[in-house]
């Protein structure tokens, strides 16, 4: 059995149009200007997700507020940016509470680019930027 998200390609052009209140001319032309990128099937037949569909519905409000075009295209990648960021802490949330089931002596973790580490008592991390985590005794 398929298993089903926001991100799954699954609907036409027409029924996107349909599902969005929107002309299926209006969403080609999204598309040409990179506002909303569905994905492609082999015979480069466009496929919606739900997540495209929100941000469709997110572009009609915009634009009835009298939001210009590249405005909303810029407001979209910024959202796009947060969710990516978001993802990113949910990711490290994550493997910094699998590290501290791992090695439950350990006081002191450190995320950067390499992940996550153990330090030993007294040390500090060679990554200037790195996010350190101490856990009180």
């Amino acid at each position: 059995m398929h298993e089903f998200d926001e991100n799954t390609p699954m609907f036409v052009i027409s029924v996107a149009a349909e599902l969005a209140i929107m002309h299926p001319q209006t969403l080609r032309q999204y598309d040409r200007m990179g506002l909303v990128s569905p994905s492609r099937t082999s015979g480069q037949s466009r496929r919606y997700t739900m997540r495209n569909i929100a941000q469709l519905r997110t572009i009609a409000q915009l634009s009835s507020e009298g939001v210009s075009l590249e405005g909303i295209r810029r407001i979209l990648e910024l959202e796009n940016q947060n969710a990516e960021l978001k993802q990113r802490v949910r990711d490290l949330e994550k493997t910094l509470a699998d590290e501290l089931m791992r090695r439950p002596g350990a006081r002191v973790f450190v995320a950067g680019d390499e992940g996550i580490v153990s330090l030993a008592q007294g040390k500090r991390s060679r990554v200037s930027k790195a996010v350190a985590i101490w856990r009180a005794r």
